[in-house]
């Protein structure tokens, strides 16, 4: 090689030295520089998609200005930690370099499902069913009263199945705990009937403040052998569909023998008749200290309760004085 090819040899490698040098400068800032994203956003990456498919689903997004930027700044300064897959919250103008952290050792981000109490199981799944962010199928609907309804936490792809069994879980503890704390004396042999009679006390009320007192009006009756004429025991029995009856209950309804009917059966129904919440289950274990045996509704959400039968008629009359009064327009509605 002669002495002129030489120093262009040699003047070539110094200036690809220099334009490797400014290249690296430039991508390391681009790297390293807020992004585009002017607000927080959640960007789900799922399993197997590579380092090619999270550069581009970040570009889409707009956490990211460049794929091949953030690529290549991953495959040069991300080899500590592998990029996880999941759901992940960007904050605004987050760079690519701690969009990469975020993926390598951030949190996921946390998903809620809120069960009301008083669902039926069918209810409960139907709501699992169609909870976005969830995986996999429900599977076989649960018991009745096996799920505890509250708020359950989850992250994306998390599977339906497992939620499922965390609310059995739930259930089973809260259930456990409970039946340790009970009034002596109860008339219920078991947890099962105190979760058969809890679920007709959520149906009953929906105010916390009561169900200790309605709790106590069905434990006093089971001590004198009486009915219980629960009308939401009618209204299951003759449903059995997982939902709701979709109209008022008829006298004929009450007469109608159904295994749920507990104006024709004595006792407890076989089976809950809903999922009930922490409080029902509670107010059945430790009811309120009364000889109250009757309860109607007063027409304005809550109960008149009575110990005797000629009270109770008393209040009857009272309630359909107000149902008949709201027909014509003329009374106070519910709160």
């Amino acid at each position: 090689m002669g002495r002129a090819a030489l120093r262009l040899f040699v003047f070539l490698c110094v200036l690809g030295a220099i334009g490797a040098t400014v290249f690296l400068t430039w991508g390391y800032t681009q790297f390293v520089q807020p992004g585009p994203l002017v607000s927080p956003t959640a960007v789900v990456i799922p399993k197997g998609i590579g380092i090619h498919g999270i550069a581009q689903r970040l570009q889409d997004a707009g956490v990211v200005r460049n794929a091949t930027i953030f690529r290549y700044g991953v495959r040069f300064l991300g080899r500590k930690a592998p990029l996880r897959a999941g759901e992940f919250e960007f904050p605004a103008a987050i760079s690519p370099r701690q969009a990469m952290e975020v993926l390598q050792q951030g949190p996921t981000v946390v998903r809620r499902l809120t069960v009301a109490e008083g669902l039926t199981s069918a209810e409960v799944v139907d709501l699992i069913a169609g909870a976005e962010g969830l995986s996999g199928a429900v599977g076989k609907v649960p018991a009745e009263g096996a799920l505890l309804p509250e708020t359950y936490h989850f992250s994306f792809g998390d599977p339906r199945q497992q939620v499922i069994a965390r609310m059995r879980q739930s259930m089973a503890e809260t259930v456990d705990a409970l039946w340790a704390e009970r009034t002596p004396g109860l008339p219920l042999k078991t947890k099962r009937d105190a979760v058969i009679l809890a679920s007709i006390v959520e149906k009953e009320t929906a105010k916390t403040e009561e169900r200790p007192r309605i709790a106590a009006v069905f434990v006093n009756r089971l001590r004198k052998g009486m009915k219980l004429q629960s009308d939401p025991t009618v209204a299951y029995g003759l449903a059995r569909s997982g939902g709701g009856l979709g109209r008022p209950l008829t006298r004929a309804d009450l007469k109608t023998p159904t295994p749920f009917n507990t104006y024709t059966i004595d006792g407890l129904p076989p089976a809950p008749i809903c999922n009930p919440g922490r409080d029902a289950i509670a107010a059945v274990l430790r009811p309120s200290q009364t000889e109250e045996l009757f309860f109607v509704a007063d027409g304005t959400g809550g109960h008149l309760f009575a110990k005797t039968l000629d009270e109770h008629n008393r209040n009857v009359a009272h309630w359909r004085r107000i149902q008949r009064q709201r027909k014509s327009g003329n009374a106070p509605q519910a709160n």
